[in-house]
């Protein structure tokens, strides 16, 4: 049983919603509406935001302003601007745009890796060796998204020692602090838990973060429990933007919205305005012509139009 004795006094979350949240958005979304949603959110008091990826626009259409999206952002000191760096042609196309830190991604799961990026997972790392090696050198710093840390659409459960075996991979080329990702959200506490202790054997608590979807509702379970590790870094989408291409039914990711309530009613400092925070939700939700998927958003916006 949780006893919540090992609390964060304070949570930094990463708002992943202009690059994971969007990418698979089928309608485009125009680089001018992307940089507004990257100041509100600013505005509302993140400082860390996933901004856009690097990728080959005929894989991800969505993101190929990625240029004019990161030029057009307004930079606030002490916010920490991150891109997706898939590859060596990738990372140099973005050092022109000087984000303050990559990320590069691999999965606990072979075969997720194989039909994701077309390789195994060791080879996978080896390929993304000389992108860290690069950004290290250019003074960026270097993040590692593990996906499927808990379950895989192709294999089923995932064993913690792959999550070790992954962690120790990025570990090993210079990756600077990972990410525990439930990429198709069916994790439970325990086994988050699980996940995260794998990834205690190469990173310390403060270079870990949680990525966690709620598909099956559990990625405020899932958020306590990491919590309750000590974790203090998580990453969240505005308004549950995002899914994944690759996971069948695979929701959003856990609304930043949801996670600030809840942090919020712990009495965990976030830096973060709600009200502000709801407002950057219900502009892109407005956008896309739907409502935010998160409760909270919801919740909020309806007591206003009733007030």
């Amino acid at each position: 049983m949780t006893t919540l004795q090992n609390l964060p006094p304070r949570v930094r979350l990463i708002d992943v919603g202009p690059r994971d949240g969007l990418q698979n958005e089928k309608q485009p979304v125009p680089a001018a509406v992307k940089v507004e949603l990257v100041h509100r959110l600013q505005a509302a008091g993140l400082r860390e935001i996933e901004v856009t990826s690097y990728v080959s626009p005929k894989w991800v259409p969505q993101m190929a302003d990625n240029h004019a999206v990161m030029q057009g952002i307004t930079r606030q000191s002490g916010v920490r601007y991150s891109v997706l760096t898939p590859n060596l042609k990738g990372f140099e196309a973005a050092l022109a745009d000087k984000p303050d830190e990559i990320v590069v991604f691999g999965a606990a799961s072979e075969a997720f890796s194989q039909k994701n990026i077309n390789c195994s997972i060791a080879e996978s790392i080896e390929r993304f060796a000389p992108v860290v090696e690069a950004a290290l050198v250019a003074g960026i710093a270097v993040r590692g998204a593990m996906s499927c840390t808990v379950g895989c659409p192709y294999e089923g459960d995932i064993a913690p020692e792959r999550v070790a075996y992954l962690a120790g991979l990025m570990r090993g080329i210079g990756v600077q602090r990972v990410d525990v990702a439930d990429t198709i959200g069916v994790g439970t506490p325990r086994r988050v838990q699980a996940a995260i202790a794998a990834t205690l054997q190469h990173f310390d608590v403060d270079h870990i973060s949680g990525h966690f979807h709620d598909t099956y509702g559990q990625a405020l379970s899932n958020t306590l429990a990491a919590l309750d590790m000590g974790v203090w870094n998580f990453q969240s989408s505005v308004a549950g933007l995002g899914g994944c291409p690759y996971a069948k039914g695979a929701t959003g990711n856990v609304a930043t919205e949801d996670v600030v309530y809840l942090l919020h009613g712990m009495g965990i400092d976030t830096g973060i305005d709600l009200e502000a925070l709801v407002d950057a939700s219900a502009y892109i939700s407005d956008f896309l012509g739907r409502k935010p998927n998160s409760r909270v958003a919801v919740a909020m916006l309806n007591k206003r139009a009733q007030s």
